[in-house]
């Protein structure tokens, strides 16, 4: 019985083990339960990984398999031509120069094995090659607008209304047609029956979508009887209980330069939320008639008594 209860224990110890951080806009999540399978997803980890990640994971695996076809020539009967017996890194150059198309000539394949080695060796430097250029294409390739956000959300009194205003600017200053905006708050609520669920509702926006999307926008929320956020107070907006919130900005739009459809996102915290402060102004005519944006002061904002 004894034993049972102590392979139950290890079993729940090694399910409970399997975890992974996950993190969710400005909040850290512990995954637990579900067993890491890299393999399963190769692709996703090569497109999200940095740079130097990717780059030091290829130059891995080319290493790699060099490896291991050179210790396959060094295990043959003088398989290569030129090649010193025995030498480890002779039939090691002679990999790479294989695996990369190369072909310098001064050694090359002299038994039916070391042929063989080599052809295999062949198809997989080939393959390797397409498969890496291929996701360095698409890691560039990638659409995405590069916007910059206002540090804080901001709300304040507009034309007689409470209103929720989040300040955003087009970082590449082209243009962005027929760009949407979408505002979301993901809080957590009660059902009747006292179950604690996290909701996502869809804010309402006074203006959705801007047909030429080229330096800033301000999307503004109006919190009204039929706003999610009515009613609701700072504090509660920075607890992490009853209305603990993250807001999730998304912007899509059609990038005029590359011809392609691209989007961002961004969260903020309910700790972020500035109340009854306002974004400092940073478009300004100059006297040549010139419209100037001062970009320096664009997380800039005031208390409303100072304005």
């Amino acid at each position: 019985m004894s034993d049972d209860l102590n392979g139950a224990s290890h079993l729940d110890r090694r399910r409970a083990g399997a975890s992974r951080v996950v993190r969710i806009g400005p909040r850290e999540v512990l995954a637990q339960g579900l067993r890491p399978n890299i393999s399963a997803d190769l692709y996703h980890l090569a497109m999200t990984i940095g740079w130097p990640a990717f780059f030091a994971a290829a130059a891995a695996i080319f290493l790699l398999i060099n490896l291991a076809f050179a210790t396959l020539y060094w295990l043959g009967d003088d398989p290569i031509a030129n090649a010193r017996p025995g030498v480890f890194l002779d039939y090691f150059f002679f990999s790479v120069e294989t695996f990369a198309t190369v072909g310098y000539g001064d050694m090359h394949p002299r038994t039916t094995y070391g042929h063989a080695v080599a052809a295999i060796g062949a198809f997989v430097g080939v393959s390797s090659l397409a498969v890496t250029t291929g996701l360095m294409f698409t890691r560039f390739s990638r659409p995405r607008a590069r916007l910059l956000f206002a540090r804080n959300p901001v709300i304040a009194t507009r034309d007689g209304r409470r209103t929720l205003m989040i300040r955003f600017a087009n970082a590449r200053h082209n243009m962005i047609a027929d760009a949407s905006a979408k505002l979301w708050v993901v809080r957590n609520e009660t059902t009747a029956e006292g179950v604690a669920f996290r909701s996502f509702r869809r804010l309402d926006l006074v203006r959705d979508e801007n047909p030429v999307f080229a330096l800033t926008w301000t999307i503004m929320h109006v919190i009204d009887e039929a706003s999610p956020l009515y009613g609701a107070s700072e504090e509660r907006f920075v607890a992490d209980g009853e209305f603990g919130v993250t807001f999730v900005v998304v912007i899509a739009g059609h990038d005029e330069t590359s011809s392609i459809a691209v989007h961002a996102r961004h969260n903020y915290s309910g700790a972020e939320v500035l109340f009854d402060h306002e974004y400092v102004d940073i478009m300004r005519v100059e006297d040549s008639g010139r419209m100037r944006i001062e970009f320096g002061k664009f997380h800039d904002t005031r208390p409303l008594a100072q304005s």
